[in-house]
């Protein structure tokens, strides 16, 4: 039987000799044949170069070289499209994901578990903020569309040869696969796990990334959709309320004020606040089926090697 194991890799030059090194030696414990899936989602460092060595030292590894950078999503699907293993394993390339995990996932492959989700463990975590967006982020994500990430979920897991067929089924553009896998149903369990630190490189997920992310997730399994134009819709109604007040205050208690302007003020931020909310509903589901409508591939590979 034999594991595949999906990289997805973006600027990771660094990284890429160490998760090899670190997972071919995981393996040497393990009763199964494995490949080693690098996607390169259009990295302009020496990724590519460094992933193409591998190839001639190692006949396990394999790459995949998209034309520009499709993103992550992308670059995972492309990873199970061309696995054709009895389960597939995706981690990060950064080494945050430890490898020395994967013994522990196959274990609960082979109790029957067709999906093996890991949970991560924030709890000495430096980013305070991401830590607790990422907390209400599930929470909220949970709340609108029924169906329940838990909190930690991450890229890393371990998947059936069953669940790999599904998903390459779906045609979805915009897909959101952590929310997927739990969509999907099949046997599922979680491990919980500690980071390690990046082992090279800097990370890759800015805020304006998370909030795409986020929004991406949302909008994929709810009829409840956050975009940023959106939520200045309410703020701005919730502004006509604050500046009700104001206007309360300048018509009792000032002279100088032009009769039939404070009804006037107060009814046109609110109906302009109203009037974003129903064009940010609207503009994000329009521009969800545009983006299905036009049936454009998800990657574009450029180059395969190891195949």
């Amino acid at each position: 039987m034999r594991i595949s194991i999906i990289i997805p890799a973006y600027n990771e030059e660094g990284n890429i000799h160490k998760i090899h090194t670190e997972i071919e030696s995981v393996f040497k414990d393990l009763d199964y044949s494995y490949e080693i899936i690098f996607v390169n989602d259009g990295s302009v460092d020496d990724t590519e170069k460094k992933i193409l060595e591998l190839t001639g030292l190692d006949s396990n590894v394999k790459l995949i070289s998209f034309s520009k950078n499709f993103g992550h999503m992308s670059a995972l699907i492309a990873g199970y499209n061309h696995c054709q293993s009895d389960a597939a394993i995706t981690m990060d390339c950064d080494l945050q994901h430890p490898p020395e995990l994967i013994k522990d996932l196959v274990l609960k492959w082979e109790e029957g578990f067709e999906i093996v989700n890991t949970l991560r463990i924030d709890d000495d975590q430096k980013d305070i903020f991401k830590k607790y967006t990422s907390s209400y982020f599930y929470k909220l994500f949970a709340g609108v569309s029924g169906v329940p990430i838990e909190k930690g979920s991450a890229d890393y897991r371990l998947i059936d040869k069953k669940v790999i067929r599904e998903i390459n089924l779906l045609k979805e553009h915009e897909i959101f696969l952590r929310g997927m896998f739990y969509w999907l149903g099949f046997n599922r369990t979680s491990i919980a796990y500690t980071p390690n630190e990046r082992y090279s490189g800097k990370t890759k997920y800015n805020f304006r990334k998370m909030l795409l992310f986020a929004i991406n997730g949302i909008t994929s399994f709810s009829t409840v959709p956050l975009k940023m134009i959106t939520i200045l819709g309410f703020f701005v109604s919730c502004l006509s309320f604050l500046y009700l007040g104001y206007t309360l205050y300048s018509y009792f208690f000032t002279t100088n004020v032009i009769s039939g302007w404070t009804s006037l003020a107060i009814s046109t931020l609110f109906l302009g606040g109203v009037q974003l909310i129903a064009l940010g509903v609207l503009g994000e589901y329009v521009g969800r089926i545009f983006i299905e409508s036009k049936n454009r591939p998800r990657y574009v590979v450029k180059t395969k090697k190891g195949f």
